[in-house]
């Protein structure tokens, strides 16, 4: 048998490395951290221009799939092609709209053979921006107040109650703040343009940002948590730079937070640290977050060890990690062929 052959292969999504990136090139990265030689990337991209496609160093191969709109049944025609060609033991995918199907496939994926590691549809809905606040008073978790909205005319009243300024969310991705009516009004039309019904209007929180990465067993056990304070934010409030923190009320936080929902799989929790040290939980991501390599380079890969655990491992809840530990991210410019944009664009694969 070759070594090809012999290697763990592993399908990601989240390809796009860009200003607001997605997570697969760090899932990947810490992947290849945790098994070293003895893993096949296969990247698994939506659009021709994600750079992890051409990142050939990273990336064994990379295959397109069908867009989340186009449903289920799409996505698993192709995944099993992809199956017969690569067989593949486990996916992880990392965009919250991809993650529907994903659930919905998780036994049938199972079944040719491929693993996954998910929360369930009532842990996935739970935590969603719509349920948020209800979730947070049914755990006893601090949580902003919210309201959930459908037309623009109803803002005012989220005014009144919330006050300003307010935090206006779209359905999967991207907040604005504003300060006004017709600031609201503008995030309102922007984001129900791009992402959707309903919008969030939530009560604007002021202070300390900070993420959690954490990794649950599905048995209310959190395997792996590790905090970090943002140092640098984009114009998109994405962390450019971030910084492990120790601190147990955080960590004690997420361990509450897996123990309530016998979460499974990866997720984030992002969190306002008011002045007054009260720990806002102001949305809970349901998949790795773009600096998971962070959790790698801290001594707990989150990413290896959803792995094994989807492969059926036992894996011991992590209990150090190392403080002080900074990334920061870096554009850079690679260079590829225009033959190699023309094969993806036109065959699908690369």
């Amino acid at each position: 048998m070759s070594d090809e052959l012999k290697k763990l292969v592993v399908a990601v999504t989240g390809l796009n490395a860009i200003d607001s990136p997605g997570p697969g090139v760090a899932v990947i990265r810490a992947l290849r951290d945790g098994f070293s030689q003895n893993i096949r990337i296969i990247g698994l991209s939506y659009e021709t221009l994600e750079p992890g496609i051409y990142l050939h160093d990273i990336v064994d191969k990379t295959y397109q799939i069908p867009y989340p709109a186009a449903g289920a049944e799409a996505l698993i025609s192709r995944l099993k092609y992809i199956h017969e060609k690569e067989n593949i033991a486990v996916i992880i995918p990392n965009f919250d709209a991809e993650l529907y199907n994903f659930i919905k496939l998780a036994p049938t994926l199972r079944s040719i053979g491929i693993e996954t590691f998910l929360p369930s549809f009532e842990q996935f809905d739970a935590r969603d921006k719509i349920n948020l606040y209800h979730f947070g008073k049914k755990y006893d978790l601090l949580v902003p107040k919210d309201k959930i909205i459908y037309q623009v005319n109803e803002l005012h009243a989220c005014a009144e109650e919330l006050g300003y300024p307010l935090v206006v969310k779209g359905k999967f991705y991207d907040a604005i703040i504003a300060y006004t009516l017709e600031q609201a009004q503008k995030a309102f039309y922007k984001l129900s343009a791009k992402w959707g019904f309903p919008i969030i209007v939530q009560q604007f929180i002021t202070g300390t940002e900070i993420n959690i990465a954490v990794l649950g067993d599905g048995k209310g056990n959190a395997v792996s948590v590790v905090p970090m304070r943002k140092l640098y934010i984009t114009d998109k409030g994405k962390a450019w730079a971030g910084i492990t923190l120790e601190d147990d009320t955080l960590i004690e936080l997420a361990q509450t937070f897996v123990k309530s929902t016998h979460w499974k799989g990866g997720c984030e929790l992002e969190i306002m640290r008011t002045a007054d040290g009260k720990p806002f939980i102001m949305e809970v991501n349901p998949r790795f977050p773009a600096w998971i390599y962070l959790t790698a380079a801290a001594g707990q890969n989150q990413p290896a060890a959803l792995v094994k655990m989807a492969l059926g491992e036992n894996i011991e809840p992590y209990s150090e990690y190392e403080v002080g530990k900074i990334f920061i991210r870096y554009s850079w410019d690679h260079i590829t062929d225009v033959s190699e944009f023309q094969k993806i664009s036109a065959f699908g694969e690369l």
